[in-house]
């Protein structure tokens, strides 16, 4: 079990797990320089209620050596609450249907958002305009000439 110390005053024990889900919810919140409030049950089934912002120190205290793997779907939904009125709360974990340390899935090739238009033509169907004799050429004329 790991801890969530808050302004130096106040220790949530909290599962590592949870806990680095809760980080990382928290810590992109405050790199933005967003507050919110975060509410969690203790074990005699208290709610409490903490104003987090910037500047409040926060400690991330883990008792175990290996960092948890990340579910997207749970740290999608913490974020959401985190963005809510009602502010960060934990909920429970969904069933993990992407892990963040697995590669995404190839991207499908991209469709074009126009019709199909016409191939250009090759390069060797091309031609150069054909330039006119210097005799031909039309010279610019002055009030003068007129």
């Amino acid at each position: 079990m790991g801890m969530l110390v808050y302004h130096s005053t106040t220790t949530l024990t909290i599962d590592d797990r949870v806990l680095a889900h809760l980080q990382v919810v928290i810590i992109n919140k405050l790199r933005r320089h967003e507050s919110f409030t975060f509410t969690w049950r203790d074990e005699a089934g208290h709610d409490s209620v903490c104003w987090i912002g910037p500047a409040i120190g926060l400690e991330f205290v883990y008792s175990g050596n290996r960092h948890p793997l990340l579910n997207r779907e749970w740290l999608e939904l913490l974020a959401r609450s985190a963005n809510s009125n009602a502010g960060l709360t934990v909920m429970p974990e969904p069933a993990p249907t992407t892990r963040i340390d697995q590669p995404m899935p190839p991207l499908e090739p991209s469709k074009p958002i126009l019709p199909d238009a016409p191939a250009p033509a090759p390069a060797s169907t091309l031609r150069r305009p054909q330039q006119t004799p210097a005799s031909a050429r039309r010279t610019s004329s002055t009030p003068a000439d007129v």
